[in-house]
Order: C-alpha cells, then sequence, then structure tokens
C-alpha cells in the first residue's frame, strides 16, 4: 500500500524557509506556555490549594496529554501536520481562557486537562516537522537550535507572566496568554510545507503510538522531567518561602540566557563526538543545580543554580530528543516524537506529585534533594546503554 507522506524538502542549511517558518510559531506557542506555567501553581496556592494540591493541579494536564497521545501520533503520521498543530494551538488557546474564569480548584484543573489535550498535539507536531525540514547531518544542532524558541521565551516568558499578574492580575494575564496562542495559530497555518496525500488509513495501533527505538530515549526524557518540572511548580513558591521571591523571574531569565550560548555548542559537540559525552557532565551539572536549591536562600544563589542547570536539564533535553529522532526511521517521526513526549508527560505528572508529598513530610529543601535521585537512575542507564547512545 502507498503511504502517505508530508515533507518540507530540507536544504543542506538549517534555517531553510520551512524550518524558519516552523520555529517562529514553536516560540509564540511557547511564550504562551512560558507565562501560564509559572503562574498556575502560584494562582492555585493563592485559592488555598494544599502542597500535594498545587502538584496535582499543575501536573493534571499531563493525564490528558497522555490520553490524546493514542491518537495524535498516528493522526500526525496521517494527516497535514500543519493543519492538525493550528488546531491544538486553538484548544490550547482555549484552555487558558479557561483559567481567567477559574474561581475554584476544580475550574482550574478542568482548564488544565484541557491544555493538556492540546499539548498531546502541539509540541509533537513541531517536533516532528522540525525533523523533516533539517538537513539529517546537521539534525543534532538542528534541533539544538530548534530549541531556542523554547529558551527564548523562558529568558522572558515567566517574568512577563509573574509582571503581569501583580500589575493587572490573574485574571488579565491569562487573557493576554490566550491571545498569545492565537496569534501562534496564525503563524503555524502559514508553514510551507508540501503534503502529499496518497491513500494510507488512520489507524489506532500501538506501533503508531510509540516506537520501540525511541524508548530509551523516552525513559531518559521521564527520569529528567520528573525532577526538572518540579522548578515550575515549586521554586517561585520556595523562593517566597525564603523571602527571595522578589526578583526569582530573574532565574528563569538567567537559565534561557545561559542556553542561548550553551545549547547550539552542546549541539555540535553532540553531532562532533557524541552523545554520550554530552550527558555525563550534563547530569552531574543538572544534580549540583537541584543541591544549590535546596539551600538558596538569596537572590544570587538562585541565579548560580539557574546558570548551572543551563548545563544540565538545558543540555540534556535536545540531546534526549535528537537520539530520539535519530533512533527511528522517517516515516516512523510521529510515533517517535509521540514517544519522547510520554515520557516527558509522565515525568511532569509523576515529579510534581512525589515532590509535593516530600514537602509535606519534611520540606522543601529536602524535596529538592530527593528530586536528585531521577538524575541519578538516568546517569546509571546512559552508562549501561552508551553503546547503543553512540551507535545512534
Amino acid at each position: 500500500m502507498a503511504e502517505l507522506l508530508e515533507r518540507t524538502e530540507p536544504q543542506d542549511k538549517i534555517w531553510n524557509k520551512s524550518f524558519t517558518s516552523i520555529f517562529i510559531a514553536n516560540m509564540l506557542m511557547f511564550m504562551g506556555q512560558q507565562m501560564m506555567n509559572t503562574l498556575v501553581a502560584k494562582y492555585a496556592n493563592t485559592l488555598g490549594a494544599a502542597p500535594v494540591m498545587i502538584g496535582v493541579v499543575t501536573s493534571s494536564f499531563a493525564y490528558t496529554a497522555l490520553i490524546f497521545k493514542i491518537f495524535s501520533a498516528p493522526a500526525i503520521d496521517t494527516f497535514n501536520k500543519k493543519y492538525i498543530l493550528v488546531g491544538a494551538m486553538i484548544v490550547m488557546a482555549m484552555s487558558y481562557a479557561g483559567y481567567s474564569i477559574s474561581t475554584t480548584i476544580p475550574v482550574l484543573m478542568v482548564s488544565r486537562l484541557l491544555q493538556g489535550a492540546g499539548q498531546a498535539f502541539s509540541a509533537t507536531c513541531c517536533l516532528a516537522l522540525a525533523t523533516d525540514a533539517l538537513p539529517q547531518s546537521k539534525l543534532g544542532m538542528g534541533i539544538s537550535i530548534f530549541s531556542l524558541a523554547q529558551v527564548i521565551c523562558q529568558s522572558i516568558g515567566p517574568s512577563i507572566g509573574l509582571f503581569l499578574a501583580r500589575s493587572i492580575g490573574y485574571h488579565y494575564t491569562f487573557v493576554i496568554g490566550s491571545c498569545t496562542m492565537l496569534v501562534a495559530a496564525i503563524f503555524a497555518f502559514n508553514i510551507k510545507n508540501n503534503y502529499i496525500k496518497t491513500g494510507k488509513k488512520y489507524q489506532i495501533r500501538l506501533s503508531n503510538i510509540i516506537a520501540k527505538e525511541a524508548i530509551l530515549p523516552a525513559t531518559l526524557m521521564f527520569l529528567l522531567c520528573m525532577a526538572y518540572y518540579n522548578i515550575t511548580t515549586y521554586l517561585v513558591i520556595y523562593a517566597d518561602a525564603v523571602n527571595a521571591g522578589e526578583h526569582i523571574g530573574l532565574f528563569f531569565t538567567v537559565y534561557a540566557l545561559t542556553l542561548l550560548v550553551t545549547r547550539p555548542m552542546i549541539g555540535k559537540l553532540g553531532d562532533k563526538y557524541g552523545l554520550v559525552k554530552v550527558f555525563i557532565p550534563a547530569f552531574f551539572a543538572f544534580a549540583m543545580a537541584f543541591m544549590l536549591i535546596s539551600v538558596a536562600n538569596s537572590t544570587w544563589m538562585f541565579l548560580l543554580a539557574a546558570f548551572i542547570s543551563a548545563f544540565g536539564y538545558g543540555a540534556c533535553q535536545p540531546a534526549v530528543q535528537t537520539l530520539c529522532m535519530k533512533r527511528v526511521p522517517k516515516e516512523k517521526r510521529g510515533a517517535g516524537s509521540s514517544t519522547n513526549y510520554i515520557g516527558q508527560d509522565l515525568g511532569n505528572l509523576v515529579g510534581p506529585v512525589i515532590a509535593g508529598s516530600v514537602v509535606q513530610a519534611l520540606g522543601y529543601s529536602a524535596m529538592w534533594r530527593v528530586m536528585i535521585l531521577p538524575v541519578v537512575v538516568a546517569f546509571i542507564i546512559v552508562l549501561v546503554f552508551r553503546k547503543q547512545i553512540q551507535a545512534a
């Protein structure tokens, strides 16, 4: 049977027209996400939620993200990715509008679940579109550059969100986030990609959702996100508790500005020397950042942790995504991208709930140290499977 193909005619250079269009749409999407994600936990806290419930609310989007992965991966490998992405962005805009009218935890959670439904398609689709647009010989560096869209938004999104919430309130800030996502949808609609329909049927099968070649990198992504998402969930609240919350938005700015320098460099090193030599020092830096956060009691200590973390998780994330996309054949990039984000969603789901339980039992400082354990496990996995990783 003839297969449906969608391609963007990748050129020898990274910044071709297709890649540039996807980069801009992805950057706007992440701007909305970074503004909103930083505020959800803080807003839930103002509504009176306990630490465990804050973790449940902030991670609840992962439930629907995982459920809708059943439908998203086969759709991305079957239909026009561009239109799928536009629809997903509109759904996320609706969820942010829902935040603006939320006055109770249940309503906030429903809106968060709706966001997860959109994210099941959006991030997976963006990564697959970007991979199609890149030359194979520069895939590692290209994906690192593509991830800079997220970095740029991390540098300004949380600070903008926190500033707006203090200035005009949560309601109007959430509305602005919704409008940002609608603008992203407009740019996504203008992505130029060639789509050839040849008769392949849409089928929901396990092989269309999970690529076995991508299970190893997805496991690494699960462990890393299990630790990292607690920064998004609890850092602002923790900084307030130690009287360092006034300028905590700068944490994300320093983290992201450092990534602007390190990510292209790390992507190039990964292409030249192999991913194992990227992972090992990055895991060490990630663990050190969490240890520093656990004892931080002033702004400069948080900012130093942000700088170190940029060499940790900031290096790991694009390296894992590169490993994932290198291990799967081109016709299964939708399933490969889906597998990667299933690992991410599971980590986002499990991490904050476990961390919230540790906070209630032992306090915030102990929680940051406990969440180093997933990083240690990821380090051990890389050592055990280093030959398979190097061969990718």
